[in-house]
């Protein structure tokens, strides 16, 4: 983090295609336009959505791959529009949370995580459940959007 105004050089957002990803991704473009930051994109591609089968062909895990890289190709453009200066991408395998917090936040250097949670019923009330994980084991400043 920047010493100055609070503002960060490198801002990771976790993606899919969910309402509250989505909310986090526009808030982290407008922090990183009003900071000048470096957007940092990155996308899970989760072992547990697929079947043994899927998982030991190599061919499926690597289309999986390549139309989720493509996807994060299509918000990179949506924040260069937007008027972002640098975006950059990262695609990782296994747990969302654990990923982004073990794998993704050490390998980007960032220093501002954003991820969104919207408000549910009972004991997850207040974050998903990995939302909850990133938050509580994250080494570097998070900001939690509803």
């Amino acid at each position: 983090m920047s010493k100055q105004n609070n503002t960060f050089e490198r801002v990771l957002v976790g993606v899919d295609d969910s309402a509250d990803a989505q909310l986090a991704f526009r808030y982290a473009m407008h922090r990183c336009i009003k900071d000048g930051s470096t957007l940092i994109i990155t996308s899970i591609l989760e072992d547990n959505e697929m079947n043994v089968y899927q998982a030991l062909t190599k061919d499926y895990v690597h289309g999986e791959r390549t139309e989720l890289e493509d996807h994060l190709k299509e918000y990179r453009q949506v924040a260069l529009d937007a008027g972002v200066k640098k975006v950059e991408l990262m695609v990782a395998e296994g747990d969302p949370g654990e990923t982004i917090v073990k794998d993704v936040i050490p390998a980007s250097e960032a220093d501002l995580l954003v991820i969104g949670s919207l408000s549910k019923k009972g004991i997850r009330k207040y974050f998903g459940s990995q939302a909850a994980y990133m938050a509580k084991y994250s080494p570097i400043s998070i900001m939690i959007i509803r």
